[in-house]
């Protein structure tokens, strides 16, 4: 065999590679997500949010609902690759939670779902630069960010989180542009 037929042989195995590669990646976030793993797990999405947001004096996100607002969500208002990313999160963080504690991750201690909400933002957290823009634009947030979103926009929308996690007047004043906190005091739900 010559030199010139063994060189284009191997770059176009190569080749080949490099587009199968790509066709299964792009198929996996092009295919048509689980939404019955993420129906079926509304037990997780409350334990999740809740590890976000706790409970303490003020209502967290299990007491606000959040969960199912977490739900909606991703069933009606994410992009098809987006609701792929999130429901391969879901499974990624009860295989985790299995393989490391030998149990769910709504069965888990307080400090272990900690522990492995750490690790899925580690993960989740996009690349700096324009390789992280690149990459955020082709396959969506990742999900941790949409969790925690999701969480956030939530809990600060729903009647506990508003009126009870945040100051809230029920009809507001003038607008002051900025006004220094006092120490202890909640963030402005109205102004």
């Amino acid at each position: 065999m010559n030199r010139r037929k063994a060189i284009l042989t191997g770059s176009a195995a190569a080749a080949g590679l490099v587009a199968a590669g790509g066709g299964y990646k792009w198929y996996r976030i092009h295919r048509g997500p689980d939404l019955e793993f993420v129906t079926q797990n509304r037990a997780l999405l409350t334990a999740l949010a809740e590890t976000i947001i706790p409970g303490t004096e003020v209502p967290g996100a299990r007491d606000a609902g959040v969960g199912d607002f977490i739900l909606k969500m991703v069933l009606n208002c994410t992009e098809r690759k987006e609701q792929n990313r999130f429901v391969d999160g879901l499974k990624d963080i009860q295989q985790h939670c299995q393989k490391e504690y030998g149990r769910g991750y709504e069965q888990c201690a307080a400090a272990e779902q900690e522990a492995a909400m750490l690790l899925c933002e580690r993960e989740g957290r996009p690349k700096a630069g324009i390789v992280g823009k690149v990459e955020t634009r082709l396959l969506g947030r990742s999900f941790f960010s949409l969790l925690k979103e999701y969480t956030v926009e939530g809990y600060c929308t729903s009647e506990p989180g508003a009126t009870k996690g945040l100051a809230y007047l029920y009809i507001p004043g003038s607008y002051k542009g900025c006004l220094p906190l006092q120490p202890g005091q909640r963030a402005w739900a109205t102004n």
